[in-house]
C-alpha cells in the first residue's frame, strides 16, 4: 500500500541526517550572556537575615566626614547638572535623626544644611537665602531641586534597617544575577542573593524593600526601597566596605532617586560609629532674614538662629 505521508517522514529524516554533513544546519556564535568565573560563597537565607539584624543592632549613630558628589536632571529641558567636590558632615542618630551639612568649594561656606527627625525637615540653603520646612511626605516639586533632597531619604539609605517581626515584615530569599566587571573590565553576571522584604501597609502586604548581596562577600552591595504602588523610590549602592572601629560599613555610599530625578554620592573621609550625640546636634532653625518656604503641614520654627553641628564648617 502506498502511503505518501510515511515516504515523507524519511524524506524529512535522511535530509536532516545530511544537512550536518555540509556544515548548514548548525553554526556556533558568541553566548549571548558572559558570567564571571569569580569563585562564590554561599549562605542560607537565615544567614542573611541575622547578618543585617545584627549590622542593624551594632550601629546606633554615626558621625562622618564625607565627600559629596551629586548631580540633579531638569525634566524640561533634558540637561543634567553635577556637583562635584562638596566636602560635608553626616550626623545620624537611631531611630530616625539625621542632619548633613555641605560647603562649597575653596570658600568653604555653607552650601546646605538639612535636618529630619523621621516626620519632617528643614533645609536650609544660603546661596539662595531660603528655609524650607516641610513634612517627609510632601509631594514632589519638579521646580524645586533641593527641596526634593529630604534628609530622611539619606537616612533610609545609610542605615540598612532590621527586617522586622513576621506580622510587620516578611523576608524571601531569590537567587539573582548582578553586572559586574571582570578582570579585563568586561561587563559579565555574576549570580547574587537578593532578600525580598514585603511589608504589612494599610492597604495591605507589599514589597518595601530588597536588599542585595554579592557572592563574593556576603555583603549588602544593593538597597531598593519601594513605595506602597511598587515604584522605586530609593536606589542605594554600597562599595569598598572598610573595618571601621571593629564595625564593617561601605566606604562609598551612592543613593539615586530616579521619580525626583537626581543622584547624591557620598565617600566617607572619616567616620566615627557609636559617638554619644546631642538634641542641640540636630537643631536647625531659621536664620533672621531668611525667606521661609512651606511644604506640606509642618509648622514654622520660632527660634531666630541655626546652629551647625559641634566643631564642623568652621
Amino acid at each position: 500500500m502506498d502511503r505518501p505521508h510515511l515516504r515523507l517522514f524519511w524524506l524529512l529524516f535522511l535530509a536532516a541526517a545530511t544537512f550536518p554533513l555540509g556544515g548548514c544546519l548548525f553554526r556556533t556564535r558568541p553566548a549571548d550572556r558572559q558570567f564571571s568565573n569569580r569563585p562564590l560563597k554561599t549562605a542560607s537565607k537565615q544567614e542573611l537575615l541575622d547578618y543585617v539584624n545584627a549590622q542593624a543592632a551594632k550601629i546606633q549613630s554615626l558621625q562622618a566626614t564625607v565627600d559629596i558628589d551629586s548631580s540633579s536632571g531638569n525634566q524640561k529641558t533634558g540637561q543634567i547638572t553635577d556637583y562635584k567636590e562638596i566636602r560635608g558632615y553626616v550626623l545620624a542618630r537611631k531611630p530616625a535623626m539625621l542632619r548633613m551639612k555641605g560647603l562649597m568649594p575653596v570658600v568653604r561656606n555653607t552650601a546646605f544644611d538639612m535636618v529630619s527627625n523621621g516626620q519632617e525637615f528643614k533645609v536650609w540653603v544660603p546661596p539662595t537665602n531660603k528655609f524650607v520646612v516641610g513634612a517627609n511626605n510632601a509631594p514632589y516639586d519638579p521646580e524645586k531641586r533641593l527641596e526634593n533632597m529630604r534628609p530622611q531619604f539619606i537616612y533610609d539609605a545609610l542605615l540598612i534597617p532590621a527586617v522586622g517581626p513576621d506580622d510587620v515584615e516578611i523576608p524571601f530569599l531569590e537567587n539573582g544575577y548582578e553586572t559586574v566587571l571582570d578582570a579585563k573590565k568586561h561587563r559579565v553576571e555574576q549570580p547574587d542573593y537578593e532578600l525580598a522584604v514585603l511589608r504589612k501597609g494599610p492597604q495591605g502586604w507589599y514589597l518595601s524593600r530588597r536588599i542585595e548581596f554579592s557572592r563574593t562577600d556576603l555583603l549588602p552591595h544593593r538597597q531598593r526601597i519601594y513605595d506602597q504602588e511598587g515604584n522605586v523610590e530609593t536606589d542605594a549602592r554600597y562599595q569598598d566596605y572598610k573595618d571601621w572601629s571593629g564595625i564593617s560599613f561601605p566606604g562609598t555610599i551612592g543613593i539615586e532617586r530616579p521619580r525626583e530625578n537626581y543622584d547624591i554620592t557620598l565617600n566617607m573621609v572619616k567616620l566615627e560609629i557609636n559617638k554619644p550625640l546631642t538634641d542641640d546636634q540636630f537643631a536647625l532653625e531659621q536664620p533672621q532674614g531668611a525667606e521661609m518656604v512651606h511644604l506640606g503641614k509642618s509648622a514654622p520654627p520660632s527660634a531666630p538662629t541655626a546652629k551647625p553641628p559641634d566643631g564642623q564648617g568652621k
